[in-house]
């Protein structure tokens, strides 16, 4: 699976794809697998594909954020954004301590041009997560560009 992933690195989906075939077909449903299967199928843009697995991971390992965030990534490339809100939606309660979830919904909901609710949730991630880091991450976020003045005094 290192190999495949090291494909996926170097931007070779197709590469990434023929390695992952290699493991055996027992392990090809563990999470592990369907997460670097998730990424190859992303490169490619196969997004209703991505929502599939996306389901496999919050089905098989409910604990990892991963398959939450997948999901709603997908969502918003082959259904649109307010798919991808509603879907990230109950995460927030299943993982109360995680930042990129309230990020995420920050995101959508200021592409989806409701920024009072974009604010709270970005000032929510803020409070989780590790300060400077985000500050920069928001500020080159382009879907946060409205933003973007407030962001600066976070």
């Amino acid at each position: 699976m290192s190999s495949a992933i090291g494909w996926l690195e170097l931007g070779n989906h197709r590469e990434a794809d023929l390695e992952l075939k290699q493991i055996q077909p027992a392990l090809r449903a563990h999470p592990d697998v369907l997460e670097v299967r998730w990424r190859i199928y992303s490169q490619a843009k196969w997004w209703e594909a991505c929502v599939d697995l996306a389901n496999a991971i919050v089905k098989l390992a409910p604990d990892r954020t991963s398959g939450y965030i997948y999901r709603a990534y997908s969502l918003r490339r082959c259904k649109g954004l307010m798919s991808a809100w509603m879907s990230l939606l109950p995460a927030v309660e299943r993982f109360p301590e995680e930042w990129l979830i309230p990020y995420n919904l920050s995101c959508y909901s200021c592409q989806l041009g409701n920024l009072d609710t974009a604010r709270r949730w970005l000032a929510k991630a803020f409070e989780k997560g590790e300060r400077e880091k985000l500050k920069a991450m928001a500020l080159a976020d382009p879907d946060l560009k409205p933003l973007e003045q407030e962001i600066r005094h976070f």
